[in-house]
């Protein structure tokens, strides 16, 4: 699978031909906003079933995150998943178009964004004095 998806899964389920194309379809979605994608500290993406599982290091969420794909509403399912691999939290019926937007606001934006990640990498505004 091209983009360095690993076709795996955990629970040894048999995954599908459908599986792999389901996976595929998600991740190029994902990374049509690469500088989003790599916001999350996106890492490790792996073929599950009906979908994508991948690790993220965000401002508010770290962990896996799951994407599922949900034939019967022809929408996605997403999935927060902690360190502890315990469900945090569960998104139903995401259209494929607001995908990223509804991932980064559940892993990585949070208020005042911009001064987070200013402090978090030590930029230095032009209002701050450097000695």
């Amino acid at each position: 699978m091209e983009g360095g998806i690993v076709s795996m899964d955990e629970s040894k389920i048999e995954l599908l031909d459908e599986d792999v194309k389901i996976a595929d379809y998600i991740y190029s979605i994902l990374k049509f906003q690469k500088t989003i994608l790599m916001s999350w500290g996106f890492q490790r993406p792996m073929v599950i079933k009906l979908g994508l599982k991948f690790t993220v290091n965000g401002f508010k969420h770290k962990g896996m995150v799951q994407v599922k794909y949900n034939e019967g509403a022809d929408l996605f399912d997403i999935f927060l998943i902690d360190k502890d691999d315990m469900v945090k939290e569960t998104i139903e019926g995401v259209y494929f178009d607001e995908l990223v937007n509804t991932i980064d606001n559940h892993v990585e934006l949070v208020p005042n964004y911009n001064e987070r990640i200013n402090q978090e990498y030590n930029i230095l505004t032009g209002e701050e004095e450097v000695i």
